[in-house]
């Protein structure tokens, strides 16, 4: 991979990753058509996703300053409910992490890697149409119970090409939440677990880039994914207010039938 290679996955992930396309289904078609082969898939995505993970603390830094005050007062409040409610989001994809990230690393390597990656982005095109076209009643603040299974949403799209942010949105808005709500709360309860998770991985590695990749490629794709994702996070609460969410039903639908077209001809 060179650099130009990873300066242009940068951007596909900065983008994809908080619009409800899937940026680990795009990030693997870009790297079929840019002819990317690398040993390790995995600790080159999680530090792409380590730059949109720090595009949300710069987007959402006010948020995240008041949660991170209100989480050291002596009495139990607004913000320490919250911060819980995302602790008990984080449970599903927790779990999935310690049992199935082998066997989903692995996935990322079979040959019919596009297959997968149409199917679950036209299981995403049908989640999107369906939280578009549902109307349940609108509440203020998201309950632990809906935190729960927005977290097993998120779990699910540990799936390549399953939108982790459009399961986790869909998903919150046919509980019945506001969307920008849940917009906001997509985008802060996957900062632990992929903070959690390129630690790991950089223990794993010995704090040394993935293997094949040097240390300037790899910050270069950092780099990119971090200023697109700041670009795409502020767009994409927008979207979410405006309810939107349709015209990405449409493209994921039309990409996933590419993505498994392209691997049947």
């Amino acid at each position: 991979m060179d650099t130009l290679q990873a300066i242009l996955l940068g951007i596909v992930q900065g983008i994809t990753e908080f619009l409800p396309v899937s940026s680990s289904g795009h990030l693997q078609i870009a790297k079929e058509l840019l002819g990317v082969r690398i040993e390790d898939n995995l600790t080159f995505d999680v530090m792409l996703h380590a730059g949109t993970v720090l595009s949300t603390l710069v987007v959402l830094h006010r948020e995240v300053w008041r949660l991170l005050k209100g989480l050291f007062s002596r009495r139990f409040n607004e913000e320490q409910a919250y911060v819980l409610k995302i602790v008990v989001s984080m449970i599903p994809i927790g779990i999935v992490g310690l049992l199935l990230v082998d066997r989903i690393n692995a996935l990322l390597e079979a040959p019919y890697i596009l297959v997968v990656v149409g199917a679950m982005l036209l299981l995403t095109a049908a989640l999107l149409t369906f939280a578009y076209y549902a109307r349940p009643r609108q509440k203020e603040t998201i309950s632990y119970r809906d935190a729960f299974l927005i977290g097993l949403a998120q779990a699910a799209a540990a799936m390549p090409g399953l939108s982790r942010s459009g399961s986790t949105i869909a998903t919150g808005l046919l509980l019945g939440n506001k969307k920008a709500v849940v917009a906001q709360f997509s985008f802060l309860m996957v900062l632990a677990p992929i903070i959690g998770q390129t630690l790991l991985e950089m223990l794993d590695a010995g704090g040394l880039p993935a293997a094949g990749i040097g240390a300037g490629t790899l910050a270069a794709g950092f780099a990119a994914s971090f200023l697109t994702g700041c670009l795409a996070c502020k767009g994409m609460i927008e979207v979410v207010k405006r309810g939107k969410l349709i015209w990405f039903a449409v493209y994921c639908a039309l990409a996933g039938i590419v993505s498994i077209y392209s691997y049947l001809a």
